[in-house]
C-alpha cells in the first residue's frame, strides 16, 4: 500500500520541521513548501539526520497565486494538507499589520483554493491560542468566545479559522483547527529547533541566547500584571508534544473520524508558567544565571493564558509528555549546538 501524501506548508519552520519528522516517522511521504522567510534550506539536513528520509521540497512564495495554483497542479495527489506558513510575531504584526494581513490570509486562500480545485479534503490548520484575546475564565476550554483580537497576528488567526469553516461547508473539505499555546524546546537529537532570524520574538530563545552571550540581557516586559509575581502567564508545550498532535489530528480527518467537517482543538500543558518562572527552571537546567531588565509591557500582550486540554486528550488520544524542565533543558543544548558551528 502506498504511503500516504502530506504537504506541509511552512514545513522548514520551527513547528513545520518537528511535524515533518513526526510524520516521516509514521509512513507518510511529505512534501514540503516554504520561502525562507523565517527559516533556513539548512533545516533540511538536520531532519534528514534524524530520519534517515529527504522530503520533497520546493521554496514556493504562497503569496504567489499563479505558483501556487502551479504548485498544486503538479501535485494534486495530496492526501492532505497542514498548513503552518504564515508570519508569527505579535509585537511585529501591530507595528506592520498589512504584512500579516497579504502573508496570512492570501496565503491560507491559495492554498484553500488548490485543495478545492484538486479535491484534497484533509487540512490541519495552525491556529493559536491568541484567538480568544483576553480570556474571561483560565483554563481556556473550545467553547470559550473568540475575542476581538488583541493584535493582527490574532485576527488573522480568527479570520483563518473563518475562512476554513465556510470552505468546508461550502465545498465539503474536513479541517481540523489545533489552537496551539506557546512552542518551546528542541528535538531532542538538538539536530532542529527554533532558529529567529533577528532579534528573538519569543521569549525561550531569547533566554538562550542571553546565556550564549549574543544578547546582553534578557528583556521582560511588564512586571506589573496582576499575576503572583508580575510578569505574564503562558501555558508553555514541547514543540515535539505539539507535531505529535498534528499528526494524530491528520490520521482523524484520513480515518473519517472526525465528528464534524471542521473541528477545534487546544493544544497545551493546562499548567500556566509566568516569565519568571520560565527564567528560573532555565537557570536551573542550564546552570546559567541570566541577567535581566524589566521594561515596558509589549502591545498585543494578554495577561495570562492557558489551556483546558480535556478535549484533546480524551477526542483526540493526546496528551503532552515533556515538561518544561524537558524543553528548556532542549533548547539550551540547541542553542549550544547553534554556537558550536558559528
Amino acid at each position: 500500500m502506498a504511503a500516504k501524501k502530506v504537504l506541509v506548508t511552512g514545513g522548514l519552520g520551527y513547528i513545520g520541521s518537528h511535524t515533518v519528522v513526526c510524520l516521516q516517522a509514521a509512513g507518510y511521504e511529505v512534501y514540503v513548501v516554504d520561502d525562507c522567510s523565517n527559516s533556513s534550506e539548512a533545516v533540511l539536513e538536520g531532519i534528514v539526520a534524524i530520519s534517515g528520509k529527504q522530503p520533497h521540497y520546493t521554496k514556493l512564495d504562497l503569496r504567489d497565486k499563479n505558483a501556487t495554483a502551479a504548485y498544486f497542479q503538479q501535485h494534486s495527489d495530496m492526501d492532505g494538507v497542514i498548513h503552518f506558513a504564515a508570519s508569527k510575531a505579535v509585537g511585529e504584526s501591530v507595528a506592520d499589520p498589512l504584512k500579516y494581513y497579504e502573508n496570512n490570509i492570501s496565503g491560507l486562500v491559495y492554498v484553500l483554493q488548490g485543495c478545492v480545485k484538486h479535491d484534497i479534503k484533509n487540512l490541519i490548520f495552525s491556529s493559536s491560542c491568541t484567538v480568544y484575546g483576553q480570556p474571561d475564565e483560565l483554563p481556556i476550554d473550545e467553547s470559550a468566545p473568540v475575542k476581538p483580537a488583541a493584535s493582527p497576528y490574532g485576527n488573522t488567526k480568527q479570520v483563518g479559522e473563518e475562512i476554513i469553516l465556510e470552505s468546508c461547508e461550502a465545498y465539503g473539505l474536513a479541517a481540523i483547527s489545533l489552537r496551539y499555546f506557546n512552542p518551546i524546546g528542541a528535538h531532542e537529537s538538538a539536530q532542529i529547533g527554533e532558529l529567529p532570524l533577528g532579534v528573538p520574538q519569543n521569549l525561550v530563545p531569547f533566554i538562550t541566547q542571553t546565556a550564549a552571550g549574543l544578547r546582553d540581557e534578557l528583556q521582560v516586559f511588564g512586571d506589573d500584571y496582576p499575576t503572583p509575581d508580575g510578569s505574564c502567564i503562558r501555558d508553555y508545550i514541547h514543540v515535539v508534544d505539539l507535531a505529535e498532535a498534528h499528526v494524530i489530528a491528520l490520521s482523524r480527518l484520513l480515518e473519517q473520524k472526525n465528528s464534524a467537517n471542521f473541528e477545534v482543538f487546544n493544544v497545551g500543558t493546562g499548567e500556566g508558567s509566568s516569565v519568571f518562572d520560565i527564567v528560573k527552571t532555565f537557570e536551573s537546567v542550564s546552570g546559567n544565571s541570566l541577567p535581566h531588565r524589566i521594561t515596558d509591557r509589549r502591545p498585543g500582550d494578554v495577561v495570562a493564558v492557558y489551556a483546558d486540554t480535556k478535549k484533546a486528550n480524551e477526542v483526540l488520544g493526546w496528551k503532552a509528555r515533556f515538561s518544561n524542565e524537558d524543553a528548556l533543558s532542549s533548547a539550551w543544548k540547541w542553542e549550544q549546538k547553534i554556537r558550536s558551528k558559528k
